[in-house]
């Protein structure tokens, strides 16, 4: 039987550094799953399709079934674990933007980064940005809805800054 070679992997997790030991072929998504125990990001398609495992990496949404962990060496990865008391959040939850929930990581990551990235997000960026991501339970309203809250909360503060 051969042996498969790992290697050791310093990744910055939500905050924090981990040593980790695995093969340069596991993807991110089995690295947090398996070895860290962040079951936040879901296996779904496991062909980049669906986005349940969608995390952050340098901020930018990334499915992480189709990246290898070893590839996210020395960049900051936030799983949805790290996301804790955020707005996009508290909005998923006013506007019951989910249903079983399997899917909600996935598109929190993603709809959070689309709030920092643009802040007066138009309904056509909204719908681009939440194309990448698949829900069959709900309707896609709730979720459009939850991040314009966010954006109106956002734009506000912006107006509120500026005098």
């Amino acid at each position: 039987m051969e042996q498969t070679t790992k290697c050791e992997m310093l990744l910055t997790v939500n905050g924090e550094q981990h040593s980790v030991i695995a093969r340069p072929a596991d993807t991110l998504l089995f690295v947090l799953r398996t070895i860290l125990g962040l079951t936040g990001a879901k296996p779904g398609c496991l062909n980049g399709d669906c986005g349940a495992c969608t995390v952050l990496v340098n901020d930018v949404p990334i499915k992480s079934c189709m990246i290898l962990a070893i590839e996210t060496v020395e960049k900051k990865i936030t799983t949805i674990e790290g996301l804790k008391h955020t707005p996009i959040q508290q909005a998923f939850v006013e506007h019951f933007a989910f249903q079983c929930g399997y899917c909600t990581p996935g598109f929190i990551m993603n709809a959070h980064a689309l709030t920092k990235k643009h802040p007066l997000a138009s309904d056509e960026i909204i719908q681009e940005w939440l194309q990448s991501n698949i829900c069959r339970c709900t309707s896609y309203k709730e979720i459009e809805e939850a991040v314009k809250t966010v954006l109106a909360n956002n734009s506000a503060s912006l107006n509120d800054n500026h005098f």
